[in-house]
């Protein structure tokens, strides 16, 4: 990969030290590994203009081996909400700085209004980033969300990874979809690469999980209900990072698919969660499964408390903090998590006050 400037790596805590040598994992490529924290302010007003200031990110430029044929880009969809932009800042700045060939990655941010202030806030800090911004219409899901566990789950703009047939244009024909809280540690092209073959849908897949707690026991005693998943071995997935085959689901009718359970779940309650369940209603049992490094999910906790959480055994190329706590918001409360830390040298938000040192 070559730069047009460079990121260094940064020292790492005594504590996050203990943790890197008791804890089973190994990270897929160079990683921050330390970090010395002096100061974190947490930000006093919530203008666009005042509170969102950035530092613009170095110029991460392809290698000589990079194709410079379009149909060679990979297409990465994020959620771009003025809550969430820190994170989603973050993600993007790790996912050039790991990639081989940055300059063939095309962004596609979903959001709920097309603001001039978020556009120029974008570009000045990734002035040679490929992006572009699409509006989802929130009508599109008035009168179908259902009250969740979490008021952020709520939110409209969750239920947009559901819509992107709809609002992608024709020619984007493959995602990587991925959440506002995540950080990449590997080149995206190896998960680019996953081979969908017949299906619509690639994740990671946790089937020892208990499947049956993310549905209510209405759903689970009507037998017309139950027999949903039957001839599938349903497996839960986090549908924060997917791989999709959108002219698969257009053709499909996957959109409609899911908006069939929202409406069940606004008559009959058949499940807690936002979002995620009417997807796994719909494809779980019938996916692709990628391996567990491309979602280390659940680093933000549950979605009561958000407690600290520890890295689950095996390689990383994807941290994940799903679940309340987001690190952006812990490290501002002098709270954070050890993991947190991991975070924290991609955060380019210039009231944070961060410093990083060798």
């Amino acid at each position: 990969m070559a730069l047009g400037s460079s990121i260094s790596c940064f020292p790492l805590l005594g504590l996050l030290s203990l943790l890197l040598l008791t804890t089973p994992f190994s990270f897929s490529s160079s990683l921050a590994v330390a970090i010395r924290v002096n100061l974190i302010q947490k930000p006093t007003s919530s203008s666009i203009d005042n509170m969102l200031t950035f530092r613009e990110a170095p110029a991460f430029r392809n290698g000589e081996q990079c194709s410079t044929r379009i149909s060679d880009f990979i297409h990465v969809v994020m959620p771009l909400d003025v809550n969430y932009i820190r994170g989603t800042v973050a993600a993007v700045l790790s996912i050039i700085q790991h990639a081989t060939c940055p300059e063939n990655i095309s962004f596609h941010f979903l959001s709920l209004r097309i603001e001039p202030e978020i556009f120029s806030l974008m570009k000045s800090t990734f002035p040679y980033l490929k992006f572009k911004i699409y509006r989802f219409d929130s009508n599109r899901v008035r009168g179908k969300i259902s009250k969740s566990i979490r008021q952020a789950l709520d939110q409209p703009l969750n239920y947009a990874r559901i819509y992107l047939s709809d609002i992608l244009p024709k020619y984007v024909e493959r995602v990587i979809y991925l959440d506002s809280d995540i950080i990449v540690v590997d080149d995206i092209s190896k998960l680019w690469d996953v081979k969908l073959e017949d299906k619509v849908l690639a994740a990671p897949e946790y089937c020892l999980a208990n499947f049956t707690t993310y549905f209510t026991d209405t759903f689970w005693s009507d037998h017309n209900l139950s027999k949903t998943f039957q001839g599938r071995r349903p497996c839960y997935f986090n549908t924060g990072v997917m791989v999709v085959d959108v002219t698969k689901w257009r053709k499909g009718g996957y959109t409609q698919k899911v908006e069939h359970w929202m409406t069940v779940q606004k008559q009959r309650r058949i499940y807690h969660l936002g979002s995620l369940p009417p997807i796994l209603l719909v494809f779980a049992g019938n996916i692709k499964e990628v391996d567990h490094r491309w979602n280390q999910h659940g680093l933000g906790g549950d979605n009561f408390e958000g407690k600290c959480r520890r890295l689950h055994p095996g390689s990383i190329s994807l941290l994940h903090w799903s679940g309340k706590g987001k690190p952006w918001l812990r490290l501002d409360a002098r709270k954070p998590c050890t993991l947190d830390y991991l975070w924290a040298p991609y955060d380019l938000f210039k009231s944070s006050r961060v410093a990083l040192e060798e």
